[in-house]
């Protein structure tokens, strides 16, 4: 895949992501777990025909070694763009922290946090380039 290859893919991509995520704040509302809103999601990716794939490890690679455990993403879509999604009140600024490390961590490209905690979905989806 070339690089404008990718990018056109990860922009496609972008929008299926926040269409799921407003399909999910629209049905369910906010209030509910983080878990539920990861599995509506996720099957919301799924009638879309988009491939993902949840709850992924991410390696550490220091001093020359590899920590397995560690760090975990909520939903990596298409092998291209990660996903973490919360249900809190407020966003911690440290999670998107995280997501900015996870983007070098997996040397992905976009990521996104969104929080299904808010009245808005527009309100809750943050954008993160690397």
């Amino acid at each position: 895949m070339t690089e404008q290859e990718r990018r056109d893919r990860e922009e496609f991509l972008a929008k299926e992501i926040v269409d799921c995520a407003y399909r999910v704040h629209k049905q369910l509302g906010p209030g509910l777990l983080e878990k539920v809103y990861e599995v509506c999601f996720c099957h919301e990716l799924v009638k879309k025909g988009i491939p993902f794939k949840r709850q992924i490890d991410i390696p550490i690679v220091y001093d020359g070694l590899i920590f397995e455990e560690g760090l975990r993403l909520d939903v990596l879509v298409d092998d291209l763009i990660i996903c973490e999604l919360k249900a809190k009140d407020e966003l911690n600024p440290i999670w998107k922290a995280q997501i900015i490390s996870h983007l070098k961590l997996t040397d992905k490209h976009l990521g996104f946090l969104i929080n299904f905690n808010v009245t808005l979905i527009k309100d809750g989806i943050n954008r993160f380039r690397n």
